[in-house]
């Protein structure tokens, strides 16, 4: 009996010491398997399958740092990859597990092991060289514009057409504006200056990857958005990858690498704020300080970084954002990227854009918390589950009969894009920045 007692009262084994999961088990003791993220999860929800809920997979974790199960389990590992990096589960859980550090150094240790999907190698690469990476969304751009992602996205099988159907949705959207002096959300108050009670803010903003290369449009109505608000514009050029992708990967020195260009890069354009437009991205830059902490050379700067940057959305919240004046007639229902809503818990920002339209009518989304299946290269890597997860969302963009879904995150615009292509649908995808500046823009 003695012995039973003192072995039940020692730190538990660990026979991955000085790994990325290791380091961050700590994180394991906080859950108290109360279940209550069970409902969160999209891929439970979908799959019906404990294995495939965060309860589940911290289970999993636990057994494999202890050694019960190897690092190259194959059973293990697919219940590891299906999971989204949603990080839902953290806003239900009320322990404060921090799941998605959990999910970042479980794949980051079980990676040498058990490798990657060649998938992920050459989207990784991809994205960690820019001149390969600018030469591909170059290639992609003229591709979109030759209509033909739009003709294969119908005609291809649908593991081929889906691709095609992402590309054609990044098309800039066509944007009905009507006359000026619409009338304004109730509440909103009308105003035409900025709320800054001293100069005005420095600016600079995260271009991205994908946003710089396929939705530059969306990038340059930010730009007019915020000059329009007060904001003083700055450029920092010598910006690269933000590392989102790598990290949810489970390449973590990649993404430490990648981290420290751009901390670099953001100090020397001397703004005070970094404002990023894309969800994913900006919770991957608040999270530089964690991700570079036990670095001496660049912990607090990296943490200096994650402290200014914010959603474009958090950020014109801070001065209104200004009412546009010129109508946007359309029924808009809005779907908050998870990396948005659950990673930075930017919640009502967006809701604060979309009020300060005249003539938008916004629509309510039921179980918008939900993910829509995007989660970086996900859909890439694990298509049947991220199609699984997509299917309701789509369902559920249908009853709410509007016209435009908004969303701020290029994955989720073509996830979702290609989405309502392929079924047929009339909605559409939009950024939000995209119609507050069509309300501005014809002003006078």
């Amino acid at each position: 009996m003695s012995s039973v007692a003192n072995s039940t009262s020692v730190t538990p084994k660990c026979a991955l010491p000085g790994t990325p999961l290791a380091l961050a088990s700590k994180g394991l003791d906080a859950c108290v398997h109360c279940g209550f993220c069970l409902q969160a999860c999209p891929t439970y929800v979908n799959l019906e399958d404990e294995n495939d809920s965060p309860r589940g997979r911290l289970v999993l974790m636990r057994r494999m740092l202890e050694g019960d199960i190897a690092l190259d389990d194959p059973t293990a590992a697919q219940h590891i990859d299906r999971c989204l990096g949603c990080r839902a589960c953290e806003t239900a859980c009320p322990s404060g597990v921090p799941y998605g550090d959990l999910l970042e150094a479980t794949r980051a240790t079980m990676a040498p092991v058990r490798g990657m999907p060649f998938v992920a190698r050459a989207v990784l690469a991809l994205f960690k060289h820019p001149r390969l990476l600018r030469t591909a969304l170059v290639g992609a751009r003229v591709f979109r514009a030759t209509r033909l992602p739009h003709l294969l996205a119908t005609l291809l099988p649908a593991r081929l057409a889906f691709p095609m159907a992402m590309i054609a949705s990044t098309t800039p959207a066509k944007l009905r504006v009507g006359s000026t002096n619409a009338p304004l959300h109730p509440n909103i108050a009308p105003s035409t200056q900025p709320s800054f009670t001293t100069q005005a803010p420095t600016v600079t903003c995260l271009t991205g990857c994908v946003m710089s290369g396929l939705f530059s449009h969306v990038n340059s109505a930010t730009d007019r958005v915020l000059a329009h608000n007060g904001f003083q514009r700055r450029d920092t050029r010598a910006q690269g990858c933000c590392g989102a992708l790598h990290a949810h990967a489970g390449d973590l020195e990649s993404a430490r690498e990648l981290a420290r260009i751009n901390v670099a890069a953001f100090e020397q354009s001397g703004a005070d704020v970094i404002a990023v437009n894309s969800a994913g991205c900006g919770a991957m830059l608040k999270q530089y300080g964690h991700l570079l902490h036990d670095d001496p050379a660049w912990a607090a700067r990296a943490a200096r970084i994650s402290a200014c940057t914010r959603d474009i959305s958090e950020l014109l919240a801070t001065v209104g954002p200004i009412p546009g004046t010129a109508s946007v007639a359309l029924r808009v229902t809005h779907d908050p990227p998870c990396h948005q809503m659950h990673a930075q818990r930017v919640v009502s920002p967006p809701l604060a854009v979309l009020q300060a339209i005249p003539g938008l009518t916004l629509v309510p989304l039921e179980d918008a918390d939900q993910c829509c299946g995007s989660a970086g290269i996900y859909n890439l890597v694990e298509p049947d589950t991220s199609d699984a997860v997509l299917a309701p969302k789509l369902a559920r963009i249908a009853e709410s009969g509007a016209d435009w879904v908004a969303t701020g995150n290029p994955g989720c615009m073509m996830q979702i894009g290609a989405g309502l292509l392929r079924t047929g649908s009339r909605a559409r995808v939009v950024h939000p920045i995209e119609l507050l500046d069509a309300s501005y823009e014809h002003e006078t």
